[in-house]
């Protein structure tokens, strides 16, 4: 009879970070690696902004006062925060610490901006940029979207070319040419990545030194 796998080790929950700049796919993508390893929790944001039809309370976004918003922000309760149009937004700090010390995977979808303030509080977090294949074909599938005006487009453009430069303080890149094989990459990261023998807190390989019956 076969007997069920043996747990080799124990190891520290893991923060992936994605960002992309807008048009690169990252929604998609995001959703195919959760399908992937729906085991991995998700950050929920904070923000002060109203919220939108369609939109879950505590799972689009936490959808907080201003008020609220402050007073955690003066406890030290996010692991980062911005102002962005007005509004705030903020990652709360508990839900990583619990993931870290529970084993627990968890992933972000975040800006540069608060990718570099997550990295200064979680070295050991996984930061991913996502890059379209060149700014021809964002610049496509911006259009392709039919949702902004070319004004609109333009900036989104701009902003593009300025997150796209913050690349190179990021792990590792995936070029989303095509989505199944820039799942396929980004999964090669999140094996490796729990593969490292830095994460292990405790090995439990006792069992691979009995002698087989």
């Amino acid at each position: 009879m076969t007997r069920p796998a043996t747990q080799i080790a124990k190891r520290h929950g893991i923060i992936f970070i994605l960002s992309a700049p807008s048009g690169a796919g990252k929604t998609t993508l995001y959703h195919r690696l959760r399908k992937a390893y729906p085991e991995i929790k998700l950050s929920v944001s904070c923000t002060t902004r109203a919220r939108r039809k369609g939109e879950v309370n505590g799972q689009d976004y936490r959808f907080i006062t201003v008020e609220q918003f402050e007073a955690m922000k003066s406890h030290g309760a996010f692991a980062e925060w911005a102002s962005v149009h007005g509004n705030s937004y903020g990652t709360p700090r508990k839900p990583l610490d619990h993931s870290v010390q529970s084993g627990r995977d968890i992933l972000l979808d975040i800006d540069v901006q608060g990718a570099r303030q997550i990295k200064q509080v979680y070295p050991n977090a996984v930061s991913i940029f996502l890059l379209p294949p060149s700014l021809r074909e964002l610049r496509r599938r911006l259009a392709a979207r039919g949702t902004d005006g070319k004004e609109i487009i333009r900036r989104r453009l701009a902003n593009a070319q300025d997150e796209i430069k913050e690349r190179i303080y990021y792990d590792y890149y995936v070029v989303n040419r095509e989505v199944n094989e820039a799942v396929r990459v980004l999964s090669s990261i999140v094996e490796a990545e729990r593969s490292k023998v830095s994460r292990v807190t405790d090995w439990r390989i006792d069992s691979l030194h009995q002698r087989a019956r």
